[in-house]
């Protein structure tokens, strides 16, 4: 077989067809792309899937030394969770404070009622932070 004069100059020059090396990029750069959002989606599926959420919904001051905290907590079921709880003086100083760890459960969200006992009045009582152990 033999080459052409314009066959050896193109190879030597770089140019000719180039389809399959532009198909190649094109392949990669797709890879490149899903593999990127599937890694997305991954970091927000799992800063997600173990989140509590608590809300304070009241509390009652029931003498100097104790006040109840009315709160509601959401998380991911059948996980047990824990919360801190506080009681704040008027000045949002921390006269009392209580860990309560919560059983898992099948329900997502539930309600829940403390009592958290305390070295000085408090003017109210409220979740502090709640997580998974």
């Amino acid at each position: 077989m033999t080459v052409s004069i314009q066959e050896k100059l193109d190879r030597r020059y770089g140019r000719g067809r180039a389809g399959g090396s532009r198909r190649a990029w094109w392949i990669g750069g797709g890879i490149a792309i899903a593999a990127a959002i599937a890694i997305i989606a991954w970091f927000t599926w799992s800063a997600t899937a173990n989140q509590v959420d608590a809300d304070t919904t009241g509390f009652e001051t029931i003498d100097s030394h104790s006040v109840t905290v009315d709160f509601q907590v959401t998380s991911t079921q059948n996980k047990p969770i824990a919360c801190a709880l506080e009681a704040q003086d008027v000045e949002h100083g921390v006269v009392g404070w209580k860990i309560v760890e919560i059983p898992a459960s099948a329900d997502q969200t539930r309600l829940f009622v403390e009592t958290i006992p305390t070295v000085a009045e408090a003017t109210t009582g409220l979740v502090s932070s709640c997580w998974i152990p």
